[in-house]
Parts: structure tokens; sequence; C-alpha cells
């Protein structure tokens, strides 16, 4: 908990006028008239007006205070987290030659007029490079090695792509001239309806690239071939790690497409697709880009060569593991290389150490501190007199407004050569405030008691946060609560996901395994001995409201709606609903009642004229019974799940 902040003086103005008085009927019984129209009343008054303030003012001191305690102990603010997604840079035609997207290019959503453009930063160097088609292939299951069918195409000759009824395991192999790694390849069919039959959302069918070691999964943003059923395009986004192989004795960069297996509920190919032409084509490319500004040099200063010096950074806050910042200093060798460290304990004269305070934004080289034996002692070395101090490529921005949909980046903020539009296919994810100092009040005796040891349930807590900024809520259960074994405590995390009025696709509530595995790894070196940590996303409980809704006379029946569904959506929001905007509280339940305060505060709802909960898978979309209260399992969470409202006029 807390530490209570002790009020130094309590009392108030009517108090300071109440003890006034009573020294004026001790010290000055003749003075009888204490009414507020008597002017020495009138003076006591302006005095204990006066005094109230100094009072005030003495009271803002603890507040100070603990702020520099919590410095003392080493206590700093955590920095926003970017949020980051992967945009896909279309060419206005088919490459001929490489193109290049220089990291550091800028991409945003556009501007309207209720809200500002969200810039995002490309992080690495982006070569879209062009290929063609050079070899095509046929293996069946059983077959030992592929089967050549350039030459069928290159003659008109059709072929079938598959097995003749196509098995689990059949592929089309299609040779590239060249890798072509982190670009989206347009592959143009031309093939005849034989492959009928099948779900063209949902084909029996992957498309997976070599990348040197094994055939990794590819993305398909579009396929106009129906699961190659007619002609048409489709584009493969191929990974980063794709590799030349060897292939039948061809060398080339080979794509596949392999038959798999697909639900009861889709159908399967009844027989193979006839393939008479192939095309191959780089039409874009994809690289990650962060919502911060990427600044590549910053000069600092000067260095005064002496200990202790502070450096502010123009650009704040910093983001910490967004880029890499490297300090450098100038010397008679040229540029050197200073190491980030959390702090100065460990440094001795020689190690060219800082330490970056990311909320701030100062850079901090180490101090010398007097010994018991009357010495000066360095921790850290000096940079030398008159040396330039620069910063290279730190990030700054970040945040949770960064969590925007699929297709909101779309808009380039500088001209690139061939590039026609950008877009984000999937949401960008990640994106974190920074904490405050009423929060790290909260955490400061957590962090003075525990100092990055792991013991009780908020100690994990706390932990979490610190690695793992990215995370929008944690929450640890321990032994004996949610059927956890003793010895045994499970730390629930819930990924900052994009929004959209309110709503969340469920599939970005799910951490990434690299998210999951930083936090297990730093928590399994903090933990007791002997206790098992295991780090999951929680269970969530899917929420379907029907409604009913009256509007007032002459008001727009859709806006309504509009507003009535962007209200549910945003209080039962497992990331930033419930009544204090921090997500909805873990194992609440959800009542009848709750639904009908908040729709009859939606503006131009006259009457809430009928409610209906209902549990729901938001997997399946399975619908549960209707109830007037939904229970929540403790330690789970409410997530929002197709709301239904109808509004009628009054």
């Amino acid at each position: 908990m807390v530490l209570p902040v002790p009020n130094l003086d309590d009392r108030r103005f009517q108090d300071l006028v109440d003890d006034a008085k009573r020294m004026v009927m001790r010290r000055c019984p003749e003075w009888t008239d204490h009414n507020v129209s008597d002017p020495g009343v009138t003076l006591i008054e302006t005095f204990a007006f006066m005094t109230d303030q100094l009072l005030y003012r003495l009271n803002q001191v603890p507040d100070r205070l603990y702020v520099k305690f919590l410095e003392l102990i080493g206590l700093r603010l955590i920095p926003p987290a970017p949020a980051r997604a992967a945009v896909t840079f279309w060419l206005s035609a088919p490459a001929v030659t490489a193109v290049g997207v220089a990291g550091g290019t800028t991409v945003a959503t556009p501007r309207t007029e209720s809200d500002e453009s969200i810039a995002f930063t490309t992080v690495e160097d982006l070569t879209i490079a062009p290929c063609a088609l050079r070899r095509v292939a046929t293996q069946q299951a059983d077959e030992e090695g592929p089967f050549d069918r350039t030459d069928e195409l290159k003659v008109g000759t059709s072929f079938a792509a598959f097995s003749a009824v196509p098995r689990v395991g059949d592929v089309l192999l299609v040779g590239l001239t060249n890798p072509v790694p982190d670009c989206v390849v347009r592959l143009d069919f031309d093939c005849r309806v034989e492959g009928v039959g099948v779900h063209p959302d949902h084909p029996p069918l992957v498309w997976e690239a070599w990348n040197g070691r094994e055939w990794a999964p590819c993305r398909v943003s579009e396929d106009g071939t129906g699961a190659l059923n007619i002609a048409g395009g489709v584009l493969v986004h191929v990974p980063g790690d794709h590799d030349t192989a060897v292939l039948g004795g061809e060398a080339a960069g080979w794509l596949r497409a392999r038959v798999v297996e697909v639900g009861a509920d889709f159908p399967r190919y009844h027989s193979s697709p006839i393939v008479s032409g192939l095309a191959a084509s780089t039409v874009g490319g994809t690289t990650e880009a962060i919502h911060a500004d990427i600044v590549d040099a910053e000069v600092l200063g000067v260095s005064e060569g002496v200990p202790g010096q502070q450096f502010p950074v123009a650009r704040t806050p910093v983001l910490l593991g967004a880029s890499a910042a490297t300090l450098e200093t100038t010397s008679e060798r040229g540029w050197e290389e200073w190491t980030q460290v959390h702090h100065f304990a460990g440094s001795g004269p020689d190690d060219r150490h800082f330490v970056l305070d990311a909320v701030t934004g100062t850079v901090h080289f180490g101090p010398a501190i007097r010994e018991p034996s009357g010495e000066f002692r360095r921790y850290g070395a000096v940079p030398e007199h008159q040396a330039t101090i620069r910063l290279r490529r730190y990030a700054s921005g970040g945040g949770r407004r960064g969590n925007v949909g699929p297709g909101a980046i779309r808009t380039l903020k500088s001209s690139i050569p061939f590039v026609a539009r950008v877009e984000n296919l999937d949401a960008a994810q990640g994106g974190v405030d920074g904490e405050t100092i009423d929060q790290a009040k909260e955490r400061g005796p957590i962090l003075l008691r525990t100092r990055s040891r792991a013991v009780t349930a908020e100690d994990y807590e706390a932990i979490t946060r610190e690695i793992a900024p990215e995370i929008a809520r944690v929450r640890c259960v321990t032994a004996g609560e949610d059927e956890v074994a003793a010895g045994c405590l499970r730390v629930l995390v819930v990924p900052a996901a994009a929004q959209e009025a309110g709503r969340i696709d469920f599939a970005e509530l799910v951490p990434e395994d690299e998210t999951l595995r930083r936090i297990a790894e730093h928590l399994d070196g903090v933990r007791l001995i002997g206790t098992r940590v295991l780090v999951s996303p929680p269970r969530y409980r899917g929420l379907t409201v029907v409604a009913r809704l009256v509007a007032r006379p002459r008001v727009d029946l859709a806006r309504v709606r509009a507003d009535a569904l962007e209200a549910l959506y945003r209080a039962f929001n497992p990331i930033s609903g419930g009544a204090d905007g921090a997500g909805w509280p873990f194992g609440r339940p959800v009542q009848a009642g709750d639904v009908h305060a908040l729709l009859q505060g939606v503006r131009g709802v006259d009457l809430v004229e009928d409610v209906r909960l209902f549990g729901a898978n938001p997997v399946t979309g399975e619908r549960g019974e209707e109830t007037r209260r939904l229970e929540v399992e403790p330690h789970s969470l409410v997530f929002s799940y197709e709301h239904q409202v109808r509004v009628e006029e009054s």
C-alpha cells in the first residue's frame, strides 16, 4: 500500500477565525462585538485567509519530498511504449529494378476534422527486389521428388496442380529467379474450374516459402483465383528470411502451395485445379514501423571534463527498446562509444558508462563521491574536456493512441519513387502510455521492499510492468486461487490492443510469444526458490447485449444507435472499460442494471425499453442462454462480442 502522506497542519479558514476570536476573548475582554460587521473581525478574517493559503502551500511539501525520496531509491518513471505495425508499400507497377524504402520513412493515418494524424516511422531499410518465374513443378504426397512442369507451360500445355483427387501434402512449387525477402509477390494464374467445391475464403490450401532451413508460412492478402479455380492473381507476402534453395536440380527462390486438411465445416477439393499459365512479379514490400520519431544523430553539447555532467535531449520521452540509443564522444582516436547502464553502482573510473533518464530525456555521466578515507572515487569515466557529445539513433513518442486498426495507416509523408500507396494489413499493437507520478508513488514502496525480488503478488505485478511496458494490464494469481496449485502462481497479462470506437479484435488480445518469453525469463530470475511461475493471458467471458431503445423526438436514429453501440463496447472493454477507464475489473459480473444505466445516459435516448444479456464464445460466436446477471469467473475479463441495439421512434 502507499505510504501515508502526513498533513502538517489541518486547520482551515474557519478554524483560524475561531481560534483568533477565542484569543480576543481572553486577551481583550472589553472587545464584545464579534459579529462579521465589526472592522476588527474583518481584519481577523483577512489574516485567517492569508494564513490558510500558507498552510495549503506548506502541506504540499510532503508530496515534493516523497518524489525526492523515490529518486533516492533509484525509481524512475516508466516511459511510454510505442505501437508497432507491419506496413506494406505497394508499387505503382511491378518492379523491374530494386526499389528502396529507407529506414526512417514516415507514414501516418489521415488527418480528419476531429482527429490528428498519427505518425509512424519505419525502423529498417526495405529493398523491394524484382523477380520473375523461373521454374514450376508439382509433387504429390507419395512422390519422392518434384516433377518439372516448366516446359509444359512454355508450349501452352495445361497440367494438374495436384493429384487427380487432391490429397493432403500435395504441393505446387513455384521457383522465382531470386529470393524476395519481405516482398509481396503477385502470381498470375490462368486456371480452369476443376477444383470446384472449395470455399474461396477458407480453401484447403496454404502458401509457404523456403528460408534455407524449412518451409515458412506466407500470408495471402488477396486470392483472385478462388483457390486456383479461375484466372486471377494471388498476392503472397514472403517472410524476411526467404532464401535460395536447390529443388529438383534447380536453384531458385522457391514458393509452394500445399494442400492441407480443413475443418468439417468447409469442403475439400473434389478434383485438381488445372493450370495453363503462370507469371510472377513483385508488387510491394513489408517492413515494421513504430509510433515514434527516430532521430539519427543529435549533438548534446561539449564536455567540461568534470564528473556528474548532465545533458538534456531535445525530444522527450525517449523510448527504451524501440531503437537502441548510442552515445558517442570525440577523442584523439575519433568517436568513442559509451555503454548505457541502469546505475553507476558497479562502474569503475575507467568504464565509459552513462545513464539515460527516458522520461525527462537527460543523459547522466558518472559522479565522483568522497570516500570515508577522504579521497574522491569516480563512478564511471568522465568525457574529455571539450569533447563533443552526441546521441545516435534514438526514438521519441509512443503511447496508447498509436494502437490503430487495420488499414488506418495509408498516408505517405514523403514521396518515394515507384511507390503508389502504403497500408497496414494488421492493427498496430503494443502502445502504452507512460507511467504517471501517482502510479510511481504506488510502485515506490514495492520497489523499496523488494529491490527486484518477487515475493508477493504485488511484487510480480510491479516487476512485470517494468520489464514489459507494452502490457496494458497485469494480474498475479497466487496458490489457492483459481485452481492454482501450491508452490505455483500465474501471471496474467493483457497486451495493449488497437481499438476503434471501443471495439477490439479478439485475436489481438493474445500476447506475442516473445513478450511472454521475456517476462517468464525475467521473473524466473527474481522468484523465490521452489516457486513455479506461469505467464499467460487471462480467460475471457464473451458478452452480447441485445437492447431496444426509444429515442427522443426529432433525433437521428442512426446516430443514437451508433452512440449506444460505442458506449457498450467502451464500457465492457478489458483494456479501457469499467468505471475508471482502466479496464473492466477482473472477475466482476455484468448485470442488466449496469447496461440500463449506461444506455440511459446515451445522448438522444428517451427510454431503455428492453435489455437482455447473453454469454458468448468470442472464438466460435456461439451464444449462450439469456440471463439478467452474467457471471464472470474469478481473474477473468469481459469481452464485448457483437452487441445488437434497436432504436425506435418516440
